[in-house]
């Protein structure tokens, strides 16, 4: 009986968690969500990544979020926001070894630290898959810092594989 209403509960979560484009409106939470990627990135590769610097300035979210071949889809329950992905259709015309395609590639997924684990992570993932097929993408791509374990495990839990590997030495 605990399980259904774990279930029930979990669902009704999950339901309350709408999808939606990012918004001006939506600026002061995702430049807080940039930083806060950012903080992880640096600890893991510090000799990378500044401290306190973010991805992108104001004028080029705003920029991004009007853009179709750069949008950025935010998780929200009531007014409050609590994780992105941004995305970028690409598109492969002409390469004399590869076929014509379109993917979209997931430039960056975030969820707020103080929503973490209620499953808003799988929601953003589903609703990018979901955005790509209706737009006709062949597939679906990102990148993973390998100093990251936790999102690699994420990904691969959603069901995706290595496509290709870059590999470092650093001098």
């Amino acid at each position: 009986m605990l399980n259904c209403i774990c279930i029930i509960v979990c669902k009704a979560m999950k339901n309350n968690i709408k999808v939606r484009r990012a918004e001006s409106g939506d600026l002061a939470v995702v430049n807080k969500l940039l930083y806060q990627v950012e903080d992880l990135h640096r600890v893991g590769r510090p000799d990378i990544f500044k401290p306190g610097e973010k991805k992108y300035t104001d004028e080029q979210l705003l920029q991004i979020f009007k853009s179709e071949l750069t949008p950025v889809f935010v998780a929200v329950e009531g007014d409050a926001v609590l994780g992105y992905v941004f995305c970028i259709v690409q598109q492969t015309v002409g390469a004399k070894c590869i076929f014509n395609h379109k993917t979209l590639y997931i430039d960056d997924l975030c969820v707020d630290e103080s929503a973490r684990g209620k499953g808003v992570g799988k929601i953003l993932y589903d609703y990018a898959i979901d955005y790509a097929r209706s737009i006709g993408c062949h597939n679906v791509t990102l990148h993973v810092w390998e100093k990251n374990p936790g999102a690699r495990a994420f990904y691969e839990k959603m069901g995706m594989g290595v496509q290709q590997t870059t590999m470092e030495v650093v001098l």
